[in-house]
């Protein structure tokens, strides 16, 4: 008998199915499980055959097809895959987790429920200190005897804030008032629902070495636990293509083309006409996608021409 859509999306993944329910630890008190799931990695080869046509099967097998809708960025047949987790996550956060607007939530409600009892803790030698050439991120850590007076100062705020919160509702104050004062490192719960397609995208961008630490935390669980697990060629294929891949503009492979003659004079030529290469005090002046390209050259073993040239 030829099985049918229906019947593929209704097989059941046993290495998928050995977790379902199953909590993994994120953080000091977070978590991710899995509560439900739709489709599989035949899934996907099901719906990009009915685009492409029988004749497809007998061109590529299962594996090759999926590396191939991957390669090229045909992403509608990963949309044929669904997700549903249960989260549980700081507030601070799930404030980045939540930008992702291709998923249906819902949250835990402190204006029904009582807010959850729990908040981040950082150790005495995880203070992060703040990057002075990214806005947004950090580099390095603080002293650790910075940290522990950090933590005990921590330790002490989210105390106060607690009791101050557990007062006002004894008083009788309405949760979705005394909640207010609550800190962003409060623990909030999520269920999560989303299809491959966007969660791949997520995960790209959350996995990502230049995330915030927390969220990357969150981001590695469900892709190395989870999404391995239910779609492993699916999931193979985007480390390659997506994660551990290196992509060149065009400026970029204009000096890559120097380099490799090894002409290299013309390539650090090319990467002033850019506006690359802008000495200030004799030193050279940051630029951004200058340094981006300098940890692209040295992931494939490559030379930065212009520190060769000092």
């Amino acid at each position: 008998m030829k099985e049918t859509a229906e019947n593929i999306t209704l097989k059941k993944i046993n290495a998928l199915e050995s977790i379902l329910g199953k909590s993994f630890s994120v953080l000091d008190d977070g978590f991710v499980r899995v509560i439900d799931y739709m489709g599989s990695d035949a899934s996907i080869v099901q719906a990009a055959r009915v685009s492409y046509g029988e004749g497809t099967k007998k061109i590529r097998q299962d594996r090759e097809l999926i590396r191939y809708l991957m390669r090229h960025n045909h992403t509608s047949p990963f949309e044929m895959c669904e997700i549903k987790l249960h989260v549980r996550v700081p507030m601070d956060t799930w404030r980045q987790w939540i930008r992702h607007r291709t998923a249906n939530v819902n949250e835990y409600s402190t204006r029904y429920s009582v807010a959850i009892d729990a908040a981040q803790k950082t150790e005495p030698d995880q203070w992060r200190l703040q990057s002075k050439s990214n806005r947004q991120g950090s580099s390095g850590k603080a002293d650790e005897s910075v940290g522990k007076q950090l933590t005990q100062e921590e330790q002490k705020f989210h105390s106060l804030a607690r009791e101050v919160y557990d007062d006002r509702l004894k008083a009788g104050i309405a949760r979705e008032q005394a909640r207010k004062d609550l800190p962003l490192s409060t623990y909030t719960e999520a269920y999560w629902k989303i299809d491959l397609n966007n969660l791949l995208h997520f995960l790209r961008l959350r996995m990502d070495e230049h995330a915030q630490y927390e969220i990357r935390c969150y981001a590695n669980v469900i892709g190395n636990e989870i999404v391995s697990r239910w779609c492993p060629l699916s999931w193979e294929a985007f480390l390659d293509y997506r994660m551990n891949s290196v992509v060149f503009s065009s400026a970029e492979q204009t000096i890559l083309k120097w380099i490799g003659r090894g002409e290299i004079t013309k390539a650090i030529e090319v990467a002033v006409q850019y506006g690359w290469l802008v000495k200030t005090n004799r030193a050279l002046k940051p630029h951004l996608e200058r340094s981006e390209f300098e940890q692209k050259l040295k992931r494939v073993g490559l030379p930065v021409p212009w520190k060769k040239s000092k």
